[in-house]
């Protein structure tokens, strides 16, 4: 078995299990481990959970006035790599394809340029995030381990596949197993570090709305 074989098979295969298994785990583990019930009563007028959740999900999607302007580039430039990473899992035809035979879904691609465009640019965006982070004294205070290793695990798919495409340092069987190895590495990561805010980002917001609706907040 050579490199691209082993990473096509059982690595990207265990990759998925762990995914799949991390995930239920933890969204079982948050969800039906049980809570403690809310005595409180709610204050009038307030909207119900349903809709102070929702109202929530989109209002944490905008800075906060106090602190917009200051935090202007940290939240675009979010925008950029999260919608570009998206666009390059979602529209690059192997990617489609491979999701095509894991689940029968399918649909459009789009042209390979623009792909290989919005991965370079999403390249350079999660670049920037770095940089952002490490100069700041406040982010670089807070961050942990967690903080950098989430943010290689996700940058390394996206430079090895333009590097794959672009046949960049090796030959093409081998940049594309190290591509699909960085994408194992990847799937095996999301349950377990701060990535896993993919799987609950707008549940966390929706109960963070709700709990301070009742409150009147």
């Amino acid at each position: 078995m050579d490199l691209l074989d082993f990473a096509r098979g059982p690595a990207i295969n265990v990759a998925m299990a762990v995914l799949v298994f991390g995930v239920l785990w933890r969204l079982f583990a948050l969800l039906f481990l049980g809570k403690p019930v809310d005595r409180t009563v709610p204050r009038l007028g307030t909207p119900g959970p349903f809709a102070a959740g929702m109202r929530e999900i989109f209002r944490r999607m905008l800075p906060h006035p106090t602190f917009a302007f200051a935090e202007r580039f940290s939240f675009f430039n979010g925008f950029v790599f999260h919608i570009g990473l998206a666009i390059v899992v979602f529209g690059f035809r192997p990617h489609i394809l491979f999701i095509k035979n894991l689940t029968g879904l399918s649909w459009p691609a789009l042209p390979s340029g623009v792909i290989y465009a919005v991965g370079a640019v999403t390249a350079l965006s999660l670049a920037a995030a770095l940089v952002k982070r490490v100069t700041n004294p406040v982010q670089r205070f807070i961050s942990s381990f967690d903080d950098y290793f989430s943010w290689v695990v996700t940058i390394a798919p996206v430079l090895t596949g333009l590097a794959a495409v672009g046949h960049v340092g090796a030959r093409y069987e081998t940049l594309l197993a190290i591509h699909i190895l960085s994408v194992a590495v990847l799937l095996i990561w999301l349950p377990f570090g701060k990535l896993f805010h993919a799987f609950l980002v707008f549940l966390s917001r929706a109960t963070t709305g709700a709990f301070l609706a009742r409150r009147g907040v």
